[in-house]
């Protein structure tokens, strides 16, 4: 089956296969928290975990932690700990995290703009299925 354009056949990467590298980076980035927390940092202003955490409720402890040292593992952030007892860390976007924070900031702003129109959709879905003996 033809999914359009292979990239192999010009020495570059497919993500449509099993093992391509940027499968796992998608996988990240698709990620509810790893997305939050993009768009947390995406004004490029250093937060701390705490006040992460507090800005990304519902997060846990062991997840954001987790999160964090993905994105910092793929060059997309930065950490800075400061010798000072205790110890400061701060967390910021690298250049690389600005450039997909951006682009996830607007995924937000279309979700937020939309919303409305997704609820009516998935209403109306609803209603239809319940409607629909076949379905259930």
């Amino acid at each position: 089956m033809d999914t359009g354009f292979d990239l192999r056949k010009h020495g570059g990467v497919d993500v449509f296969l099993r093992d391509c590298p940027t499968r796992a980076v998608l996988e990240l980035i698709a990620g509810k928290w790893t997305m939050l927390v993009l768009v947390a940092l995406e004004d490029g202003r250093p937060m701390r975990f705490g006040e992460l955490r507090r800005r990304l409720d519902g997060v846990t402890q062991k997840v954001l932690t987790q999160t964090l040292r993905a994105l910092e593992r793929e060059g997309l952030l930065a950490r800075r700990v400061y010798p000072t007892v205790p110890p400061r860390v701060e967390y910021r976007l690298t250049p690389l995290g600005r450039e997909v924070g951006g682009l996830v900031q607007s995924i937000t702003d279309w979700s937020q703009a939309n919303i409305a129109a997704i609820r009516a959709a998935r209403q109306e879905f609803d209603d239809r299925a319940a409607a629909d003996p076949v379905r259930q």
